[in-house]
């Protein structure tokens, strides 16, 4: 090997050792910052795996309280479910138990301290608690909760909640444009057509524009 090669590979060496005096430190701090990332990701992830496991088991033991008719112990459980797809499905069918039980006032409140953070179980949730609410002859909150109304369900309950209070124009918009959104062949075309018919429209009134 010639003597300048052997001078490059020293040269080369010296460079590299002086480089790693120099940055020592803070390839000291990278590793321990990684090291730290990679173990608070394991950390967060086991955390939930057991966060969602306990929830799981809580929203079991609720469902089996509901099935064995102990409705107390099954709200106890309910309550204690975070906000989350659990809760509001152990909710729902807590407060049907509550209603087939004749307690109806009992499955509103159960419904009204659901916290609806997912947003198709939510929808289910303001539905069913919009219906109660109108059964209860407590329409003007049925309406406050339907406000946003879109999809053919909500519409309709909130036509409903309109042809509760006599409000039969109100009424009648909205069961016209529920009418709009379904399918032809759709189950509850039927009941939906005889209650625009209650109010003065027919089915293939023209959309109302508000």
């Amino acid at each position: 090997m010639a003597i300048d090669e052997l001078l490059d590979e020293r040269e080369q060496g010296e460079r590299v050792k002086a480089w790693l005096r120099d940055n020592s430190l803070g390839l000291i701090g990278g590793l321990i910052l990684g090291g730290a990332l990679i173990f608070g990701w394991q950390y967060w992830k086991q955390r939930v795996q057991t966060q969602a496991m306990q929830q799981h088991a809580a929203y079991q033991a609720a469902v089996l309280d509901i099935a064995g008719g102990d409705i107390e112990k099954a709200r106890q459980q309910v309550a204690s479910l975070p906000d989350g797809s659990y809760g509001e499905l152990a909710a729902l069918q807590l407060a049907k138990a509550q209603l087939d039980a004749g307690d109806r006032d009992a499955a509103i409140a159960t419904l009204q301290g659901v916290g609806r953070t997912e947003p198709g179980l939510a929808a289910v949730v303001e539905q069913r608690l919009a219906r109660l609410l109108i059964d209860a002859e407590r329409s003007e909150e049925a309406l406050a909760l339907l406000s946003d109304a879109s999809d053919s369900v909500a519409l309709e309950a909130r036509g409903d909640a309109h042809f509760a209070l006599q409000q039969l124009d109100r009424a009648r918009e909205d069961y016209t444009a529920a009418l709009r959104g379904l399918d032809s062949a759709a189950p509850q075309r039927g009941l939906l057509e005889l209650k625009l018919s209650e109010v003065g429209g027919t089915p293939d009134e023209p959309e109302v524009e508000s």
